[in-house]
């Protein structure tokens, strides 16, 4: 299976360097220089690492292939993607098509909608979910409210703080103008 490890962003300086957008949890692994990626689209590559260096919280890397800044500037958009294997996963961990298509439930199992995606942010990830009226919500990716995944039984359940979703199970009170829930 192929997995992206980061997506390309812009260059940076004149010797080819780019800003990565990762989506690994081990980039000193992954793009150590010397390693070999696979790109999609596949003609941009193979990349060859020949240098890697964070600032500021961000990740950047020179490839042998494109050694100026126009160059470098031409891979923008491209996704450096590995073959793996599905069994080196930890065990609180997924794979965005793993994910997509699970029905999401509240905690009493009633329907909100179903999966569509996933959105990387730099906290954290954000599920997409599609509600029956078709509107998508974003979902913070985190244990308190993304309760439970199990991928045997097809679904995620969500605990979602009130007005998350929709705002059909709350009320405006008339004197305050207060948002509260229903009951």
């Amino acid at each position: 299976m192929q997995l992206t490890v980061a997506i390309i962003g812009r260059a940076q300086g004149l010797k080819g360097e780019v800003r990565l957008d990762l989506r690994t949890d081990a980039p000193e692994l992954r793009l150590a220089p010397g390693t070999m990626l696979e790109t999609d689209p596949a003609d941009m590559g193979p990349l060859t690492v020949a240098s890697r260096r964070e600032y500021k919280g961000n990740t950047y890397v020179r490839f042998a292939e494109y050694s100026d800044r126009t160059a470098a500037e031409s891979l923008r958009g491209t996704k450096l993607i590995v073959e793996s294997d599905e069994d080196e996963v930890e065990p609180d961990a997924w794979f965005p098509h793993e994910l997509t298509g699970l029905e999401a439930l509240d905690p009493d199992g009633y329907e909100l909608g179903t999966v569509i995606g996933l959105e990387y942010l730099p906290g954290h990830d954000l599920l997409l979910v599609r509600e029956q009226d078709g509107v998508v919500t974003r979902v913070p990716f985190v244990k308190e409210i993304v309760t439970e995944v199990d991928l045997e039984d097809n679904c995620v359940v969500i605990d979602a703080p009130p007005g998350l979703f929709s705002l059909e199970d709350l009320v405006v009170s008339e004197e305050t103008g207060e948002i509260k829930d229903r009951d």
